[in-house]
């Protein structure tokens, strides 16, 4: 790898100031001072900048326990997008891998991996995403079997695939689907006549929210965490 790209992947430097850091001296590799930015390094090398040594980044695997308004945006619009809550070197590489509503709180996924989002975010994989809700109107037992069947929402061809809902009192329940459409429980609530009015997601695949983490706080996930996403 070229030095200036090593300097790249391991800060939050961009091309051209590594390229000024190099040309100042400020780099070092096994301890001598290199200023060509085109110096080719391997993963043995020991590349120092201004004395601190630098380690590649790679691939990040973050969960956040979003908080209401918010969003899930790179970037800010009418609310902050949860990306400036993390504390990270080069924010701009991350991307949400599933979306929550402004109103909507708890797990939201954010990585560098493309790859590894698309299993989550594409219909086809089908990937299981667990809701706690409220509703304005109580719920009956009926609507299990009708959120297993299938509901007909506005502006969709055909039903929606089966879901599982859970009640666990009049107003309160887990739902999990295996779609992403836009809004898509607040729409299925109100196919049925009601109305969300709590949202918090708690699972994504086998991946859980911490029950440790507050609203607006994050960790990074664990190895098993990363490969149940399959």
């Amino acid at each position: 790898m070229r030095l200036d790209k090593y300097i790249c992947e391991s800060t939050s430097h961009s091309r051209v100031s590594a390229k000024k850091a190099l040309h100042r001296g400020d780099v070092t590799c096994n301890g001598e001072v290199v200023k060509n930015s085109g110096f080719k390094v391997s993963d043995n090398d020991e590349i120092c900048l201004e004395g601190e040594r630098l380690t590649i980044i790679g691939p990040r695997f973050i969960m956040l326990n979003k908080p209401v308004d918010t969003i899930c945006s790179t970037i800010d619009e009418q609310y902050p997008s949860v990306i400036g809550l993390l504390d990270v070197i080069r924010p701009e590489d991350l991307h949400i891998a599933g979306r929550l509503d402004a109103d909507t709180t708890g797990l939201v996924l954010i990585t560098t991996d493309g790859t590894w989002s698309h299993k989550i975010t594409s219909p086809k994989k089908e990937c299981a995403k667990r809701y706690l809700l409220e509703t304005a109107d109580p719920m009956s037992a009926e609507l299990v079997e009708q959120f297993a069947l299938g509901l007909q929402l506005n502006n969709e061809d055909g039903l929606t695939k089966p879901a599982k809902l859970e009640l666990l009192g009049t107003h309160q329940a887990r739902l999990t689907i295996t779609e992403g459409k836009y809004h898509q429980v607040k729409r299925m609530l109100g196919a049925v006549g009601n109305k969300v009015t709590r949202l918090h997601r708690e699972r994504v695949g086998d991946i859980e929210l911490d029950a440790s983490l507050a609203l607006g706080e994050w960790r990074f996930l664990t190895d098993a965490e990363i490969k149940s996403i399959k």
